[in-house]
């Protein structure tokens, strides 16, 4: 077994490393790190074995249970021994590998972790240290971040609040919270203060919180800072009871209760009214001096059981708090809906003091509770049923549907260009859109369907017991109604749509299932050009996993490097010198090998991955295109922009640091667009070519006479090349059609003052023939393919 190449690559990590073959668990090689951090002679290393460096017997039994077949790539934390009987803490990493001749090792690599795990115990003391100050204190001391999540409290906290022993243990903030707000008088109040403290990270706050109790704790709160900027919350609470037992009623009422947006009523111990707020006196419609002295239960009454006075005397006098419903008639006559907490406040020996009746007004809760049930069950937008309703009528087809037998369709539906509207016009506007098809879509159901407005613009229909022939009749009506014309705000135009259809239970038993699979019917049908319907086919799902896989594969493939660039000549016809040359993308697959653009672009354009992807490209050719140039050799590199790339906000701005990072001549980079860039948005197109052309790179229009071919934009647009599509090189020779339309574009080309490129030639009469028309340059498999790099330099002239 050789090992003579291990030592020069062992010495250049800087981790300490040993080779152990797995046969023997003998150490074969080892680096100077190594020596080091064992403190021990590489020659007593090399040779020993590497249970003879542990220090307890379970890692001795690591490595005996160490398979060579099952070991991938382990790591974990050890203990090894020194020389000197010392022990030094590592993180261990066991990779293995093969010798020249294919035996297998482990390469071993640690790291010394004795720092890390003093630091760890310093700042282990540090915490102590801290505990121990917060227990100290005679304050209840809570503190949390930010977000009101709980960092710590001390024992006072705990006892102030009479935490129970498992939420000391168990630690869960939402449990804490929920005690904390369960111990509160005033819950809502209570809940609400908290609200704004929580909104405001540098308030600084005093307040008083009643307990159901009876007890008073003072709340102050500060914010934590850290550098000048908060980073929490604390709180300090302390039980002032007594203390406000011995003020007079006036002063508690102004401390407590004059500012509360509650109403808020103090009694007697007999339960006539001391005091009130000013909330209480807007929420009864009556001034102070007149409800002095009357008996605060008289101002409620329940619409339930007359007996309920009985049960909250009861209540306040047994556990000295009472909470519920009641309701509130004013002199108008007119009643509000109230929610009451009422707690009885005593002194040292239990003797009631006074009591205090806090009391919200329902009426917006009501009422918000009525519009949120409404809601909960319609698009807020169209009125038409929600996920939600659509959840239960479903459910409820499917329970009939296992009884009877009868099956039923669910629809998806997409609208198509929906976006533009959105973008172009406003979402205002696309709300009207949404407003008048899902009126249309309604009209074309039945009562017993339900039409379902998911978000966006995106519906789903169930169709109640329908099978595939009704379906299909359904998804045309459907489709017919939305391919009306619209006319909203003066403007008139067209939409389509796309449906995809899944039937019970042949494509699925739940909603989710069958909502998923007419997804994925929809999106075939998104991918064949829209405006139609399909039924779901199984093997639907796994065209889309094979487009999700190679997707995931293709941004796996440019994060470890597997793209590369070829380059294909372009040579001259009347000189027959090289003139540039044109990069084109290979993805070098780990099993697949070398695998040509028509096998991914298509998706790279789906997913969007192609503007990461044409990025990658345009740094690679300006390299390139830098280092020839660098050796006395420049030669010219023409890249293809995707109208994904090109419509880019920043595309302009990305092209320019390119050529700044690497330092390269505009006049050497060449960009290639396609006609449908320059036609989806002329104005735009016209401003972003100006730009480029004011860098002072090249523009070729690519494949062209196989879409518009317009002459307006080949005489409006800065370009100064054409490519002929190489559909029509290559029957050129035999075929006089395609002869006369290649003759046209050159006579076009040369008339416009462009130079024109054919591509695809493979054949000396093609050759012949482009160059007795007077074309200017040419590429194609006639001359050479696209080869890498260092293989296309043969080409290139010698350097002077």
């Amino acid at each position: 077994m050789s090992y003579f190449h291990w030592p020069p690559l062992l010495e250049s990590l800087l981790e300490a490393v040993w080779l152990v073959d797995p046969q023997t668990q003998r150490i074969v090689c080892a680096n100077r790190a190594a020596t080091v951090l064992q403190q021990v002679p590489l020659q007593d290393l090399c040779g020993s074995l590497a249970t003879d460096w542990t220090v307890g017997p379970e890692d001795a039994l690591f490595w005996d249970t160490l398979a060579p077949e099952g070991c991938h790539n382990l790591e974990s934390e050890t203990v090894l021994r020194r020389r000197d009987g010392g022990t030094v803490q590592v993180l261990r990493r066991i990779t293995p590998v093969s010798s020249e001749d294919g035996a297998p090792l482990y390469l071993v690599a640690m790291q010394d972790q004795s720092e890390q795990h003093a630091t760890q115990q310093r700042l282990e003391h540090m915490l102590g240290e801290l505990r121990a100050t917060l227990d100290s204190t005679a304050d209840g001391i809570l503190v949390c971040d930010l977000d009101g999540r709980i960092r710590a409290f001390n024992r006072r906290f705990a006892r102030l609040w009479e935490l129970p022993d498992a939420l000391l243990t168990q630690q869960s903030d939402e449990a804490i919270q929920r005690w904390l707000n369960s111990r509160i008088a005033d819950a809502e109040g209570y809940r609400r203060q908290l609200g704004l403290i929580q909104r405001s990270p540098l308030l600084e706050a005093d307040d008083v919180l009643v307990l159901q109790s009876g007890r008073l704790l003072e709340r102050i709160t500060r914010p934590q800072l850290a550098q000048g900027r908060p980073i929490g919350r604390v709180y300090a609470f302390r039980d002032i009871t007594e203390r406000c037992a011995a003020e007079s009623q006036l002063k508690l009422a102004a401390k407590v209760f004059e500012s509360s947006l509650d109403a808020i009523f103090i009694t007697d111990p007999q339960r006539r009214i001391l005091v009130c707020n000013p909330a209480a006196q807007l929420l009864t419609q009556t001034r102070e001096h007149e409800l002095a002295g009357a008996p605060v239960g008289t101002l409620f009454f329940s619409p339930g059981p007359n007996d309920w006075q009985a049960g909250l005397e009861l209540q306040l006098e047994g556990q000295g708090y009472w909470q519920g419903e009641l309701w509130h008639r004013r002199a108008d006559q007119s009643e509000l809906a109230l929610h009451l907490s009422w707690v009885v406040l005593r002194d040292a020996a239990g003797l009631a003091l006074n009591t205090v009746l806090f009391a919200k007004d329902l009426s917006e809760k009501l009422a918000a509770q009525q519009r949120i049930e409404q809601l909960a069950y319609t698009d807020a937008l169209t009125g038409l049923p929600n996920r939600l309703t659509l959840t239960d009528r479903v459910s409820h087809a499917i329970r009939v549907a296992q009884r009877s037998g009868a099956g039923f369709a669910v629809l998806f539906l997409d609208l198509d260009r929906f976006k533009h509207i959105n973008d172009s016009l406003g979402h205002l506007f696309g709300d009207k859109v949404l407003i008048e098809i899902a009126h249309r879509l309604q009209h074309c159901l039945r009562q017993t369907d339900t039409l379902c407005r998911l978000g966006g613009d995106e519906f789903v229909i169930h169709l109640h017991e329908s099978e595939s022939g009704g379906a299909e009749i359904s998804a045309r009506r459907l489709i017919d109604a939305v391919v009306r014309p619209i006319e909203i705000d003066e403007l008139n135009f067209n939409l389509s749509c796309s449906i995809g259809i899944a039937l019970y239970p042949h494509d699925g038993e739940t909603l989710d299932e069958l909502i998923r699979h007419a997804d994925t019917a929809m999106y075939e049908v998104k991918g064949r050009g829209k405006g139609h319907y399909r039924f779901y086919r199984p093997e639907m799902n796994a065209d889309l996993l094979a487009r999700i896989q190679l997707d995931h594969a293709l941004r796996e493939g440019l994060r470890t490097q597997q793209f590369l660039l070829h380059y294909q000549p372009r040579i001259d016809l009347r000189s027959g010198q090289l003139r540039s040359c044109e990069a084109l993308l290979r993805w070098q697959h780990p099993e697949r090998g070398l695998v040509l653009p028509g096998g991914f672009i298509g998706v790279a354009e789906e997913t969007g991955f192609i503007v990461a992807l044409g990025d990658w490209v345009l740094d690679s050719a300006v390299q390139q295109a830098v280092a020839w140039l660098r050796m006395g050799t420049p030669c010219p590199v023409a890249i293809n922009v995707s109208a994904l790339q090109f419509h880019q906000a920043d595309w302009v701005a990305r092209v320019a640091r390119a050529l700044n990072a690497h330092a390269l001549p505009a006049e050497l980079l060449e960009l290639e667009l396609t006609e449908s860039i320059l036609i989806r948005d002329a104005d735009e197109a016209l401003e972003r070519l100006l730009a480029l052309r004011d860098l002072g790179v090249r523009l070729s229009l690519d494949d062209f006479g196989t879409g518009y071919s317009s002459l307006t934009y080949l005489k409006r647009f800065p370009l100064q090349q054409l490519k002929i599509d190489r559909c029509f090189i290559a029957a050129m020779h035999t075929d006089p059609v395609d002869a006369a339309i290649v003759a046209a574009i050159i006579q076009m080309g040369q008339a416009l003052q462009m130079e024109v490129v054919a591509e695809g030639v493979e054949l000396p009469e093609q050759h012949a023939r482009l160059q007795a028309l007077g074309c200017d340059q040419f590429q194609g498999f006639l001359y050479s393919p696209a080869v890498p790099a260092l293989q296309f330099e043969r080409f290139l002239p010698q350097p002077r």
